[in-house]
């Protein structure tokens, strides 16, 4: 995997340097900054600017729908959609900065870790949508008004309908040892994919290593990105996968694919998809107007009917057939753990699997 050694605080070194000593330090502020409402003014600045690009390992399908919603919404301002692993976006932006390029507008990661470093660094900007001000819970917005959760989902094993009878799936991460499964696995990549990464430290934080090791003796087919276990699930390539994200089998399931997602009785690894500013933006207005639209209801609205995205939002619904977030039970989200750990769960993922 091209540049899955570069690590996490090695990627953004030197890249705070044009912040006057900024680097590696971590902005506080006495209190969060107020909620910004969008005005005429803003609407006009952004359109002004007229793009705004967004850097995200949100399914391209679903980012792509949602800049055209925001499009609709204000038109003559374009979103430029920038679409890769979290792990590829995460290093791209730290190459960037330290060469003094500043392209990105508004960022998505799947790896909330990520979020921790931008801020220590000093490279997002303070700004809070209203409708974050107003029903996100504490937990899910930064204290400081950088950043916030877009978007919320899980890792979870599921099965080919075909391939597997309901009454013979597994039910468990301890299900997935048993021999029968040997050869008929398919799981991604913590070096590439930010939700497998958050859901990698998650397992082996209540499983154990072990249970990878043992995993490892499965014949597992690794992929890279988490959209891919579903994919190779669809195609019958593979009877069940490790872990994967939860919306992609809900996509895949509404469209009468032949796939079925299990909530392992242990957790389902929970993961959280942040938005944030960067201050260098190229298009600061449009960048604040794509920010307060990702996170308004409607587009909330969005990501959960389209993208099967989970919201914390208060004023979205949860779409019909979907088994209901609150009766899932899910492991603990430790975005500051994994951003420590990162390093060494990938090499120690690497040195388990052989990949």
């Amino acid at each position: 995997m091209k540049n899955a050694r570069i690590s996490r605080r090695d990627v953004l070194k030197g890249s705070g340097a044009w912040l006057a000593g900024a680097a590696l330090s971590t902005r506080v502020m006495a209190d969060a900054p107020p909620a910004e409402p969008v005005t005429p003014d803003l609407i006009e600045a952004a359109k002004k600017e007229g793009q705004v690009i967004y850097y995200t390992s949100t399914d391209l399908p679903v980012a792509e729908k949602l800049a055209k919603a925001f499009e609709a919404k204000y038109s003559g301002i374009a979103v430029r959609v920038e679409r890769t692993g979290a792990e590829r976006v995460f290093q791209r932006i730290g190459q960037e900065y330290s060469s003094n390029i500043h392209a990105v507008d508004v960022v998505n990661s799947s790896d909330a870790a990520h979020f921790i470093v931008w801020k220590r660094d000093g490279i997002l900007a303070p700004y809070v949508p209203e409708d974050v001000a107003k029903f996100y819970p504490a937990e899910h917005k930064d204290a400081d008004g950088q950043f916030a959760s877009w978007r919320v989902w899980l890792s979870i094993i599921a099965y080919n309908t075909n391939l597997v009878k309901p009454e013979e799936a597994p039910k468990s991460f301890a299900d997935l040892l048993d021999p029968h499964w040997k050869g008929k696995i398919v799981k991604a990549h913590p070096g590439y994919s930010g939700t497998i990464m958050t859901a990698t430290y998650q397992m082996q934080r209540d499983l154990g290593w072990g249970w990878f090791e043992q995993l490892a003796k499965q014949n597992i087919m690794q992929v890279q990105s988490s959209a891919d276990p579903p994919k190779k699930l669809d195609l019958g390539e593979r009877a069940v996968m490790a872990d994967g994200n939860e919306y992609n089998i809900l996509q895949m399931k509404e469209a009468g694919r032949p796939v079925e997602p299990v909530y392992a009785s242990e957790g389902s690894p929970l993961i959280i998809g942040p938005n944030g500013i960067f201050k260098s933006s190229p298009n600061p207005n449009a960048a604040k107007l794509f920010q307060s639209f990702c996170f308004s209801r409607d587009a909330q609205q969005l990501i959960i009917d389209v993208g099967g995205l989970r919201s914390v939002h208060p004023q979205t619904q949860e779409k019909p057939g979907r088994k209901p977030f609150r009766d899932i039970k899910t492991m603990k989200d430790d975005a500051a753990a994994v951003e420590k750990e990162g390093d060494t769960i990938k090499a120690r993922y690497t040195k388990i699997f052989h990949v």
